[in-house]
């Protein structure tokens, strides 16, 4: 069954009618395959719709629509035949399958989209592209004329430019006449003046003739003459039809028996056809052949015919075995077998004695083959990748010219020791392998060991013959090395478990690079950093409290001491390190900087000092003045107030600065003098003058955000490559028009919008605020992409996402505009967390179309949303690549996100393994990409994956900030540090700065992102019953239960870097009408005497219930009283409805810290900073904004300034609140000066009374007069009403 469409209709989402859908709705097996015919007049080609079922065959579909063949194409790569009883729409429903669609219903309809041609499509005819044709064969009728005399006539003749010669016969007998066969390699060809488009080919043959060929116009010139030049340029006779969906070799290409290299890579050769892989026999000085990648499924036997072979490439074909009459290639040298399911080699094997290469990574081997033993050419044994699990040593003392064993990515988790020695080894490499201990000692000769990524606790090494060792990444505490090691250069250890440096390092006389970072040390020995070879030091990471200063000079070129508790840097180190070029100190405790002695001030060579996150202040900048040579300094987070100007101006080969984190008022004006400066990065700080940067000739990057900007003078001219300029953050400053005309000239000119307050949208539950930073490093492109949505879905949600290309832009370009829509389209269709996310991806991952195909990114999504069932707020995170999204939970790290990399996740690696795809030896599949999963390369199919990973968790009141961070930031800046960091900042966009500037002064060279989302959830969020209680009284007790609902007028505010901040707006007329209470141990115990039994209350993740031995911090509702004031005294109400109709409004911030138990008596008066942590108190801010009639001295002087204006309170409840039980509903509590908060702000929700019957919004400002008078009408009622409290929170 078909149906003609259109070419428009590959625009649309899908080409079916009613009918059609009605029949694919009766049968989820039943689909649409679109089979695309030729249309050589457009550049659409002509689409038909072929409906069948998962097991209609491709022999049917060719039958019915009268078709000879069809064909298929994956991810827009290589085109091939269909066999006949292959089924296309399996195919796709597979396809579909493996990358992440699992609802058979959600796959028919996947595969009804005519876009996903780009992932797979299917054709009528085989399609090829001009330049495709012309790699292969190019042919025509032409006027040719032998010799180059005038003598000779020019005649019609057949002209074929295949392989490596020219081929011209008769036009009518052009198969069977006679030929005239050219050999090019190393010939000439010359263009004739004489007559146009006429070309003359030569050989490079003695005595060879030579021919002019004349065409017919000049685009068919230009095509022979750039193929011929390609041929003749040749050293060697070669002829590459790589990639080219070949399933025949070409016929004519066989007249050219001066062929020794065939490339025939990626292709579809068939083995049995005239011209396929058996018939490569026919060239007669073939020596490299390579066939890899082929599908090929067994080893062809005509390949063991051609005696001339040295060099065979049969790789990535599906082989399960080798036919013994592989023994028959006696002169061949290199065989390459990896990426095939091999399990053993045949005996033959050793009779190639020539051999000096066999490559058998990535097969299914489980033990060293023993032909081995017989091949005496070959000196390396690759075997990465296989499924070794046991290595006994013993087995190598038999293979005597094996120099070179590489067994990573295997399964190891035993490597049995040797008594005898294995001399014979040099280079031994077993990274990512399972092994918890190695030794080899045998190995007197061993001079390189790579054993990374394993689980090492004990290493055991000879040091005889030792130049290399590469052990990072593992578990070690101890590393036995016996016999110096003499010829040691260069020693990894990081990322292990050392406390102290193995005393053999001391005895490396030779040792020029020592990594030592990321380990537990806390002593350095004085022989390490006074050894006269070494030049590369890295100790960062450690517990290093001093360093130790050699009385002699040191060769020391790089030296990395981040992360230690360094407060003093060895005094003589300038002077005895005189080639220091590279020093990083950054993230210790630095309160000094070393000078030289007298004597010595004609500088030093420091090019790179980074001295971020420590105690520095403004007395020490005149110590760097002797580093004349620097050209980055980086000095973020210090305690910096002034950086004098006359220094500044000593520095003048000074590329980067960054003095970002201080407190500096301006940057010194002698910065006009630095001409090499290319980028200045001075956020967060106090700068209120914009520096003198328009007269540097170089300058790039300018970052001036979060300061104290008010105005920039319009200049003249703007730096001719001035590339950035940030001027977010700073809330004074104004472009006018001007300027804004003068900036526009800079591509990436990034501040602040100001837009005009609207009071009336609706005020969302949940209010995120967030800050984006993203920094370009040492590259000059960004490739990372961020998405920031606080008001997802009608304002009531939010949606941020990063993503990262790593070396392209424009897949995350792409993304970033399109996941949002994609993401609102899967939430109409499913409620299931998992299901919309995963197809979020998914679709996205298709929408790329064919810029996804050979680009890719990382992808990072996370959507706040709220649930249908009990309007609570939760978190669903997904990713692939390498982007990673952290929740800071009570000021700890919660991981939401997984690395999906070939070194970080083992199940990805044993599922890349299974696929036979090639990884390399920087972790790379097939050389590409390290992440598994990622959104584009669709070429690496099936080894690359969308599939994402999700989680979903409810957001609570503990839940502080959302951090979201490329590959680069979580690299060098760990999560627990980057939570630790930023929580005390207020301001999201200075957090994400300071994230992005550590992340580059702790080393990262490449493109970094963070951006940080400050959660605020609303206390409408709550799905608790709450229950109240009503006090005893004289006339009996009585109880009452009533339904909390927050009124529409609570605005969560910006949240602070503590914790998650909530305050209310609302006008003083609702909060004189509203009523709320505190609960406490004591009221609870009331309501028992009275005989008042509390059922079991169902509490949300808001408000869990508390435990009696953990510290639990639960939100309070605010008191107020209709007839008190902001600061406690008694009002006049009419002045508070005055005050509504002029718009003033309160803002209201509570901060509750409960005790572990609860204290009857009160603790002593004193001042708040000498409570201890665990004290108990309540702090209110009340905030008047919009006030006409608002005296802030007033206000200030009626505040209470210290704990005692609260002494007339003497009753304390164990929740916090410091009130008497009696007054509970006419009392404000007021505490200007409370105790530092620990665990954040809360909002004080506002409690209606039982007798109120409705809510103010507040953008019905027209019913306010109304409501006003029915508020007053029933004050009466309300004093004398009985009271109520709350005892849900």
């Amino acid at each position: 069954m078909k149906r003609s469409t259109s070419k428009t209709c590959l625009t649309q989402k899908c080409c079916l009618g009613s009918r059609e859908r009605e029949w694919l709705r009766e049968d989820p097996n039943r689909g649409c395959v679109f089979v695309c015919g030729s249309d050589h007049g457009s550049s659409i080609p002509d689409l038909h719709v072929v409906l069948c079922t998962v097991d209609t065959m491709a022999s049917e579909i060719c039958s019915c629509e009268g078709m000879e063949n069809l064909y298929i194409q994956l991810n827009g790569d290589l085109v091939r035949r269909l066999e006949p009883e292959e089924r296309p729409l399996h195919i796709i429903y597979k396809y579909l399958s493996d990358l992440g669609f699992r609802d058979p219903l959600r796959i028919q309809e996947e595969a009804a989209h005519s876009d996903l041609g780009c992932m797979i499509r299917f054709f009528s005819e085989k399609p090829s592209s001009v330049e495709q044709l012309d790699r292969i064969l190019l042919s025509g009728v032409f006027n040719v004329r032998k010799g180059k005399t005038q003598l000779h006539k020019w005649a019609e003749r057949l002209v074929v430019l295949c392989g490596t010669c020219l081929i011209v016969s008769s036009v009518k007998d052009c198969q069977t006449g006679k030929m005239h066969i050219l050999p090019l390699v190393g010939g000439k060809i010359e263009e004739v003046k004489r007559k146009p488009h006429c070309l003359a080919f030569c050989s490079a043959e003695a005595q060879a003739p030579t021919y002019h060929v004349s065409f017919e116009s000049a685009a068919e010139y230009q095509r022979w003459h750039r193929q011929a030049t390609k041929v003749v340029s040749q050293r060697l006779s070669t002829v590459d039809l790589s990639c080219q969906s070949l399933e025949e070799i070409p016929e004519h290409l066989f007249y050219c028996q001066d062929v020794t290299s065939l490339n025939l890579r990626h292709n579809f050769l068939q083995l049995q056809s005239p011209a396929g892989v058996s018939s490569l026999c026919r060239f007669s000085q073939l020596k490299n052949l390579n066939l890899s990648q082929n599908r090929l499924g067994y080893f062809p036997i005509e390949l063991c015919q051609i005696p001339t072979l040295t060099e065979l490439n049969v790789s990535c074909n599906g082989l399960t075995q080798l036919p013994p009459q592989i023994g028959q290639l006696l002169s061949l040298q290199i065989l390459n077998l990896d990426g095939n399911f091999l399990t053993a080699l045949p005996d033959e094997l050793g009779s190639l004695q020539q051999l000096t290469s066999l490559c058998l990574a990535f097969n299914d081997l489980t033990t060293i083959p023993k032909v081995y033993e017989n091949l005496p050419s070959v000196e390396k044994l690759c075997m990465a990748g296989n499924r070794l699990e046991l290595l006994n040593l013993p087995t190598l003392t038999n293979m005597t010219h094996i120099k070179v064993i590489d067994l990573r990515m295997n399964q190891l988790t035993q490597v049995g020791a040797s008594l005898e020695g294995i001399n014979h080894i040099t280079h031994f490499d077993v990274r990512d392998n399972q092994l918890s201990t190695l030794d080899l000692s045998c190995m007197g000769n061993l001079e390189q060991l790579h054993c990374e990524r394993n689980q090492l606790r004990e290493l055991r090494l000879c040091g005889f013959s030792l130049r290399a060792i590469y052990a990072g990444s593992n578990r070690l505490t101890s590393v036995n090395v016996y016999l110096a090691p003499s010829l040691l250069h260069t020693l990894d250890l990081s990322r292990n478990c050392l406390a102290s440096v193995p005393e053999w390092v001391c005895e490396a006389k030779k040792l020029e690079a020592l990594d030592l970072s990321w380990n537990a040390i806390a002593e350095l020995p004085l022989r390490i950093m006074g050894s006269s070879s070494l030049r590369r030091l890295l100790l960062g990471h450690n517990q290093l409290k001093s360093l130790p200063c050699p009385m002699e000079s040191v060769p020391l070129e790089t030296l990395d001491v981040q992360h230690n508790m360094l407060r003093h840097l060895p005094d003589s180190l300038f002077t005895i390190a005189l080639n220091l070029r590279f020093l990083n100190a950054s993230a210790n405790i630095l309160e000094s900087l070393p000078s030289m002695f007298s004597g010595e001030e004609s500088g030093t060579r420091l090019q790179a000092f980074y001295l971020t996150n420590n105690q520095l202040t403004d007395q020490y900048v005149p110590f760097l003045t002797i580093h004349a040579n620097l050209r980055v300094l980086h000095l973020a987070y210090n305690q910096l107030e002034t950086f004098p100007a006359s220094k500044l101006n000593k520095l003048e080969f000074l590329e980067e600065l960054n003095l970002s984190g201080n407190r500096l008022k301006s940057i010194p004006s002698t910065v006009s003098n630095c001409k090499r400066l290319h980028t200045l990065i001075a956020h967060s700080n106090c700068i209120s003058v914009f520096p003198e940067i328009f007269n540097l000739p170089l300058i790039q990057l300018v970052d001036l955000s979060c300061n104290n900007l008010v105005e920039i003078a319009t200049p003249e001219s703007l730096p001719p490559v001035l590339h950035e300029l940030d001027l977010k953050g700073n809330n004074d400053l104004v472009l006018d028009h001007q300027l804004h005309d003068v900036f526009s000239h800079i591509p990436i000119l990034k501040s602040d919008n100001k837009p005009l307050p609207n009071s009336d949208l609706p005020a969302p539950s949940i209010s995120c605020n967030h800050g984006l930073a993203e920094m370009s490093g040492q590259r000059n492109k960004l490739c990372v992409s961020s998405l920031a949505v606080s008001d997802f879905a009608d304002g009531v949600e939010a949606l941020y996402g990063m993503f990262d290309g790593d070396k392209n832009e424009e897949v995350p370009r792409l993304l970033q505009c399109t996941m949002g829509d994609v993401l609102l389209e899967e939430l109409q269709q499913s409620n299931c967390d998992r299901t919309f996310m995963c197809h979020t991806f998914l679709v996205s991952h298709r929408k790329l179309g064919t810029a996804g195909q050979k680009l890719g990114s990382s992808a990072l999504l996370c959507y706040i949303g709220r649930g249908a069932a009990d309007h609570s707020f939760s978190l669903t995170v997904a990713n692939v690549g390498a982007c990673q999204a952290v929740l800071c939970r009570n000021g700890q790290p919660l991981a939401l996100s997984r690395v999906f990399s070939l070194e970080q996740c083992l199940d990805e690696l044993l599922r890349i393994k299974e696929q036979k795809a090639i990884i390399t030896e920087d972790n790379k599949v097939n050389g590409v990409t390290c992440c598994t999963r990622l959104l584009g390369c669709t070429y690496l199919h099936p080894w690359v994956l969308p599939d994402p990973h999700i989680t979903t968790l409810p957001l609570t009141v503990q839940d502080e900030m959302l951090i979201l961070g490329n590959k680069a930031l979580w690299e060098y800046v760990p999560a627990t540090e980057a939570v630790q960091t930023i929580r005390h900042l207020p301001d999201p966009l200075a957090a994400a700065k300071k994230l992005c500037t550590l992340a580059q002064s702790y080393g990262c060279p490449d493109n970094v992102a963070a951006l940080v989302v400050c959660l605020t959830i609303g206390e409408d969020t709550c799905t608790c019953e709450m229950h109240t209680l009503t006090l005893p009284n004289s006339s009996g007790l009585t109880s009452a239960v009533a339904t909390k609902e927050s009124p529409d007028s609570v605005t969560p505010s910006s949240s602070s870097g503590i914790a998650s901040e909530f305050s209310s707006e609302m006008s003083v007329s609702e909060v004189s009408s509203e009523v709320g209470s505190t609960a406490s141990d004591e009221h609870a115990i009331a309501g028992l005497e009275g005989g008042l039994i509390l059922r079991p209350e169902r509490r949300c993740s808001l408000h869990p219930i508390p435990s009696a031995s953990t510290f639990q911090r639960q939100p309070s509702c605010a008191t107020f009283s209709s007839n008190q004031s902001e600061n406690g005294l008694d009002s006049d109400e009419e002045l508070q409805a005055e005050g509504l109709i002029m718009g003033s409004r309160l803002e209201v911030e509570v901060d509750i810290h409960c005790s572990r138990q609860h204290s009857p008596e009160p603790s002593g008066v004193g001042t708040f900073q000498n409570l201890d942590e665990d004290s108990c108190g309540i702090s209110m801010q009340i905030l008047q904004q919009n006030t006409i009639n608002h005296n802030p001295n007033q206000e200030k002087d009626e505040l209470p300034s210290s704990m005692s204006g609260l002494n007339l309170y003497k009753k304390k409840h164990s929740n916090g609140s410091v009130v008497p039980l009696e007054e509970i509903l006419n009392l404000i509590e007021v505490a200007s000066e409370a105790p530092k908060r620990k665990t954040g702000y809360f909002s004080a929700p506002s409690q209606l009374e039982p007798e109120d019957q409705f809510v103010v919004p507040p953008h019905l400002e027209n019913e306010v007069r109304e409501q006003l008078n029915d508020l007053e009408s029933g004050a009466e009622d309300r004093v004398n009403a009985p009271e109520e409290f709350d005892t849900a929170l």
